[in-house]
């Protein structure tokens, strides 16, 4: 039997990269069995530099220290390599056709879970740069599902608790309250399910507390990148 494919993730904010990384090493014993899972190595540049970069919408800049991380992986000895940030998928474009390694996008393993669920119209949530860009209507639009962005207002408080609050690792129940309400509101406007489009915000928004099911962002990535670890195929 061959060794899974070496897995490279390329971190952004630290509460993220570690639930990719932990549900990762959780979920490998479903496939691989008892305490086992795929080689992984990551790598982070300070989420800092990523936020100045995107605060002065200099997306080149964010692809470049995406690069510098795939880089460093390849070197690491990684097989592929998967993002756990939303965000930042905004410069995949200006990354993938001159990585050295394949990537697995999130956006497209999210769109593809609802695709097979048969999900026809998403609530999309994240930061204001995410749910402003194209991220995700591209991959959507694909296959043929609609999606709902939050409201101006909405979009604001939710990026607020996200760079404010979760990315510190602070959960508090007004946010949780907060974004239930956004997800009642997109239920009432006729989503049947929402995307959980920032990998801190299943840390405080699940299945168990939702008005809608949702779409893990982070969970799929990590299971999608071990599915892949195992099965060999890139």
């Amino acid at each position: 039997m061959s060794l899974p494919l070496h897995i490279g993730i390329v971190g952004c904010s630290a509460e993220g990269a570690a639930l990719c990384y932990r549900t990762i090493c959780s979920k490998g014993a479903q496939l691989m069995g008892p305490h086992a899972h795929p080689e992984i190595t990551m790598h982070t540049h300070s989420l800092a530099s990523y936020v100045e970069c995107i605060e002065r919408n200099d997306w080149e800049g964010v692809a470049e220290l995406m690069m510098d991380s795939a880089r460093k992986l390849k070197s690491a000895g990684a097989d592929f390599l998967v993002c756990p940030d939303n965000t930042i998928h905004e410069a995949m474009d200006m990354v993938e056709s001159r990585s050295p390694l394949p990537w697995l996008h999130i956006a497209e393993v999210v769109a593809d879970e609802a695709s097979e669920h048969g999900y026809k119209c998403l609530g999309l949530l994240g930061t204001r740069w995410l749910v402003e860009s194209e991220v995700y209507p591209r991959k959507l639009e694909a296959r043929g599902i609609s999606y709902m962005r939050p409201t101006e207002e909405e979009r604001t408080e939710i990026n607020r608790i996200i760079m404010d609050e979760l990315v510190y690792g602070v959960f508090r129940p007004e946010s949780v309250t907060s974004h239930q309400l956004v997800i009642r509101r997109m239920k009432d406007e006729a989503c049947d399910a929402v995307v959980l489009g920032c990998t801190e915000i299943p840390l405080i928004i699940s299945n168990k507390n939702s008005p809608l099911p949702v779409l893990d962002s982070t969970r799929l990535l990590a299971w999608a990148a071990l599915k892949r670890a195992v099965t060999g195929v890139l």
